[in-house]
């Protein structure tokens, strides 16, 4: 009578939070992988896989508008804007940086890296003069960045060197983050640390972090920061993807000390995370290719409120509406707080 009676309050806790999505659906299919997303004039703008570019209308899902930005077969991963413009980077050399008006979504190639190892895992704008974007490094293993300030990309200068085999993951264009003062980087594989730029004077520095690695396929993929002082990590293995030990952590001190947070208990392999607006950290979104999870404690616990396969990437439209993409679509999720 007991384990019933458990059985029948466990239940009623995970529906009593599921309750919560008001609504869950699919607003966009199409044989694409979307790894990127932007915000932009109600809109849901994506790059993906064969080249594709486009949007689709928040207020009314039936406008949407694709266009191919090569005819080459490449593949993108990463997407960012300024007030007048997107860039994309596809992987793989040679990397072409687009960039796309967005009055009339004509689009350019404004840089070319043609370095062998070239494969640009995430672009991110710090604000509309600055963006920086982060590739595999060098065979030296130095620290690969481009810096795109006051409309020209260029590398930017510095003296980090990176473990053998420590690179990035381009799995949702989030593995870098940035505020006012500083911008963050995380690194995978068999070294997962977090690099942190002084905006202000470019100083960079390391710092170690108690997260799953060792493996190529282990570390972080994901972070987001509220302001200078409080940040999110996730990741795991996405060869062992329901592995779920040291895979999240937290920080409150700007990056340079991390607390594992949910060991062994949250729903494993995890590509984005993304802090709700206005909310300074407590509430929390993720999702990996098996599951979505939120927490509501700045992330010391997670429920697993969807077990939707296939979704790599997640955007806050507002603070009730959450946009998820990955294989093959785009979903709108609705939460009834």
């Amino acid at each position: 009578m007991k384990k019933i009676f458990s059985i029948v309050l466990s239940c009623w806790g995970i529906c009593s939070f599921a309750q919560q999505i008001e609504s869950f659906k699919t607003i966009f299919e199409d044989k694409i992988s979307i790894r990127a997303l932007e915000l932009y004039d109600h809109k849901i703008w994506y790059s993906g896989t064969d080249s594709k570019f486009g949007y689709i209308d928040l207020r009314d899902h039936k406008n949407q508008k694709q266009i191919k930005l090569s005819d080459k077969n490449l593949q993108f991963r990463t997407l960012a804007q300024d007030k007048d413009s997107f860039y994309a980077i596809n992987i793989v050399s040679p990397a072409y940086f687009f960039k796309i008006d967005k009055k009339d979504l004509k689009s350019q190639i404004i840089f070319t890296d043609t370095t062998k190892t070239a494969f640009y895992d995430a672009l991110h704008f710090v604000n509309p003069q600055l963006a920086f974007t982060f590739s595999d490094s060098e065979p030296d293993n130095m620290l690969k960045l481009a810096e795109y300030r006051n409309g020209k990309w260029s590398m930017f200068k510095n003296n980090v060197k990176l473990n053998a085999g420590e690179a990035a993951f381009a799995a949702s264009n989030t593995n870098i983050a940035s505020s006012k003062n500083f911008l963050w980087i995380a690194t995978g594989g068999k070294a997962s640390r977090i690099l942190r730029i002084n905006l202000k004077n470019q100083n960079a520095e390391v710092f170690e972090i108690p997260f799953v690695q060792g493996e190529s396929a282990q570390g972080m993929y994901s972070i987001d920061f509220f302001e200078d002082q409080f940040g999110v990590a996730v990741g795991g293995d996405y060869t062992k993807q329901t592995e779920n030990v040291n895979n999240i952590a937290t920080s409150h001190d700007a990056g340079k000390t991390w607390k594992i947070q949910a060991s062994g208990k949250n729903a494993g392999y995890t590509t984005c995370v993304k802090i709700k607006p206005g909310s300074k950290g407590k509430e929390i979104i993720s999702v990996g290719d098996q599951h979505i999870s939120y927490s509501s404690d700045f992330g010391k616990t997670w429920k697993k409120i969807s077990d939707e396969k296939g979704l790599f990437v997640c955007s806050w439209v507002d603070n009730n509406s959450i946009i998820f993409a990955g294989n093959g679509r785009i979903m709108l999720m609705k939460l009834k707080f």
